[in-house]
Order: structure tokens, then C-alpha cells, then sequence
């Protein structure tokens, strides 16, 4: 039974081994990247990354603290945060009618020297995504597109600031996954078959 499994397994991602190389429709936002320094191709996956400045119209620029900047890649280094008002919106020109991951990433990496511990909620729209309440996190789900514009709120919750270091979408093949009535998919949790001791990336992502 078990080697059923595993074959079984490795049919599955044999079967979906993803084309590295087609970034088409590919959205890949350094938040807090000041614009002389946009577009740039990241060294570990050679994805082109632009500044925010043309997707949001508030909030203020930092970079995490130096002594945490070896243990993240350049699109983390940076991020935008939002001192002013309760709703701040990223606005995004889509295709409508696709099924797109989006992945949101923070890393608090004590730009402020506040030693704080951010929480604020995250929302498409006017809808309810998730709640970001600890450092390191990387938040994705799969989205339906309903127009040609997507909006990805931070929505202050209390005391503490909200704040962003990178958004990433990646269109899907309908095929890929099927959401309920048009709806979004939430990821649960990721299991990684293998034990080569390093993470899967573009460009050797494998999809399963």
C-alpha cells in the first residue's frame, strides 16, 4: 500500500511540472522598493521585481534591520507600512475571469527597533482574507478574478502598524484547481515530498 502511495505521488508531480519559464501574467511587487531602483531580477530566481509606487498611494517605505538581512532574499528587504488610517489598499490590473495565486509575504524584521509584534487583518476588496499576527509569514490563496482590477486591503485592527514586504500573483489554468462557485481557495497547509533539504522555487518549482 505504501509503495502505491509514493508511485502514485510521483505520477502527480510528474504530471504537473511547471513550464519555469513562462512568467506570463506574472505580478511580482518589492514593496517599499524606492523606483530608482525598479525593475530588478532577483539573483536566486531571476524573476523580474518592480516598486510598489504604482500600485498604492499611502503608507511610508522601510527595510528590515541589517542584522536580519542575510537570511532573506532582496524582495524581503524592503517593505511599506501604514501609520495612517484604518483601510490601505494595493490596486492591481488583472485579467478578469482567472484563477490567480496571490501570496503576500512579512517579515517585521524590527524595522521600526520597536521590538513590536504586528496584527492586522488582510482583505480582497471588501472581503475577509486573512488575520497576519506573527513575524515570518507568508499568506497565499487562490482567487477568481470577477473584473480587471483586484484590490488587496490591510485593514489596522489596533495598536500596532500593518506593513508589506512583497505581492505575487501567478495566473493558473483553470484546470489546475477548481474553486467553488467562482470563489477562493485558503492554503491549509503544504506538504513537501522530498528530502533533498532545500526548498522548491521558480525556477525549479514542481507543482503537486
Amino acid at each position: 500500500m505504501e509503495r502505491h502511495c509514493v508511485f502514485i505521488a510521483t505520477a502527480v508531480m510528474m504530471i504537473y511540472l511547471v513550464q519555469a519559464q513562462d512568467t506570463t501574467g506574472f505580478i511580482n511587487v518589492d514593496c517599499g522598493l524606492p523606483p530608482y531602483e525598479s525593475p530588478y531580477n532577483t539573483t536566486t530566481t531571476g524573476l523580474a521585481y518592480t516598486s510598489d509606487t504604482d500600485f498604492v498611494n499611502s503608507g511610508k517605505t522601510g527595510r528590515i534591520a541589517k542584522e536580519f538581512e542575510p537570511d532573506y532574499d532582496e524582495p524581503i528587504l524592503t517593505l511599506r507600512y501604514f501609520p495612517e488610517g484604518i483601510r490601505n489598499c494595493y490596486h492591481l490590473n488583472v485579467t478578469r475571469d482567472i484563477n490567480y495565486m496571490i501570496k503576500a509575504t512579512f517579515v517585521y524584521g524590527n524595522y521600526d527597533n520597536a521590538n513590536d509584534d504586528p496584527s492586522f487583518d488582510l482583505y480582497f476588496g471588501p472581503n475577509f482574507w486573512v488575520t497576519v499576527s506573527s513575524n515570518n509569514t507568508r499568506e497565499e490563496i487562490i482567487h477568481v478574478t470577477k473584473s480587471n482590477s483586484l484590490q488587496v486591503c490591510l485593514v489596522r485592527t489596533g495598536a500596532t502598524v500593518p506593513f508589506i514586504n512583497v505581492l505575487e500573483l501567478r495566473p493558473l489554468p483553470k484546470t489546475d484547481y477548481v474553486t467553488p462557485r467562482g470563489g477562493s481557495l485558503n492554503l491549509i497547509f503544504r506538504v513537501y515530498l522530498s528530502n533533498s533539504g532545500f526548498g522548491i522555487r521558480y525556477e525549479l518549482i514542481t507543482k503537486f
